[in-house]
């Protein structure tokens, strides 16, 4: 069964100038700046059923599948009264969301540069008319993240090891399968995957560990919105942690 991503990418407006002028702002002002507008932006979409992670932080991917181009708008618009800064959104879809993402960066970066004073609220692309089958969900942890890591070397060593099995399970769904995978703090990932196969989970759980990584264990779900997806998946999770299992599929997902 063939799924359809919707991705949109929220990117600040001239934001490197802006932190500069007229003078370098204070970091730590800057980094509380990224953080209230990705929570409205989260907030927002979370509100109809979508997902959003954070990327380099002046840039924020949303999985956007049940908002139109109104819904960006008017998020856009918010921005723009609460902030003082403003935002572009490219909105795009795709069978693999890896190429969803691809067309919705080319989206802005056709209207102009990110630092480019003049491109200035573009809201660009086209949503989804119909109603296709959301993508998968899967939920990955690292399998005793506290006996092997917190509470046996400091946690910035920690942080580089997830990070690191983090970076090879990303770009192994990627490269693999056209999926886009989050880090979403601790040691858990998000995918949001294309129709996979059990087969297609346990090789990337594989890769990790052969790639000098930790062990993952993964859930996977889907649903009639990516919010529901990312429940299933976590309820499948939890089975996993019950049955000692590398993967688990929840039963709606057994008929791939």
């Amino acid at each position: 069964m063939e799924t359809q991503t919707q991705v949109s990418l929220f990117q600040i407006d001239d934001y490197g100038p802006w932190t500069v002028t007229p003078e370098p702002r204070y970091e730590m002002d800057l980094q509380v700046l990224q953080s209230r507008l990705f929570r409205d932006i989260a907030r927002f979409v979370g509100s109809k059923g979508g997902y959003v992670f954070q990327t380099r932080y002046d840039n924020v991917i949303g999985i956007t599948n049940h908002l139109d181009m109104e819904d960006h708008a008017l998020l856009q618009e918010s921005i723009a009264n609460n902030f003082p800064v403003t935002v572009s959104i490219g909105v795009s879809s795709a069978p693999r969301p890896g190429e969803a993402v691809k067309q919705s960066t080319q989206i802005l970066q056709e209207r102009g540069s990110a630092q480019d004073p003049n491109r200035v609220e573009v809201l660009g692309g086209t949503t989804t008319s119909d109603e296709p089958a959301v993508p998968l969900v899967a939920h990955f942890d690292i399998v005793d993240v506290t006996g092997e890591y917190t509470d046996e070397i400091s946690e910035y060593e920690t942080f580089q090891k997830v990070m690191s099995s983090y970076l090879s399970l990303s770009e192994y769904m990627r490269s693999s399968y056209g999926a886009l995978s989050f880090y979403a703090g601790g040691d858990n990932v998000i995918a949001i995957c294309p129709y996979l196969k059990r087969e297609d989970f346990e090789a990337a759980v594989e890769h990790v560990m052969e790639d000098g990584g930790p062990k993952y264990r993964v859930g996977i779900g889907h649903g009639q919105t990516i919010q529901d997806a990312g429940m299933s998946a976590k309820d499948a999770l939890e089975t996993c942690r019950e049955r000692q299992e590398s993967v688990h599929l929840e039963l709606q997902t057994q008929v791939l």
